[in-house]
């Protein structure tokens, strides 16, 4: 089991920036972990991902160029910067961990999630 908590959302203005967080408690760091968001009325969906054993990164074709993400795994923490902030990426943000995941953005693959950190971007 992983134990995963995040931190850093808040209200910003379009155009602005956050940081997100997610540090996982477990005795084996998680393979892969993911940044998902749920939208008001909307289905969750993934935004970013990395390999954690080799810091590889894959986004969402909605988010890239805009959010990078990163991991120090001296801390066990994973990270989302998000710059050029747009009202559409209101959501609640959510901290997934796997092991031996085939898709990175089913769900399903997933073993554990983060309680969520809400974002909002409005004027």
């Amino acid at each position: 089991e992983v134990q995963l908590v995040e931190s850093g959302g808040g209200s910003v203005q379009p155009g602005g920036s956050l940081r997100l967080s997610c540090t996982a408690s477990a005795s084996v760091y998680p393979s892969r972990m993911t940044w998902f968001r749920r939208a008001p009325g909307k289905e969750r969906e993934a935004v970013a991902t990395i390999y954690t054993t080799i810091g590889t990164t894959t986004y969402a074709d909605s988010v890239k160029g805009r959010f990078t993400i990163s991991q120090d795994k001296a801390k066990n923490t994973m990270y989302l910067q998000m710059d050029s902030l747009k009202p559409e990426d209101t959501a609640m943000y959510y901290c997934a961990a796997g092991f031996g995941v085939r898709n990175w953005v089913r769900e399903s693959d997933y073993i554990d999630w983060g309680q969520g950190t809400q974002v909002t971007v409005s004027s």
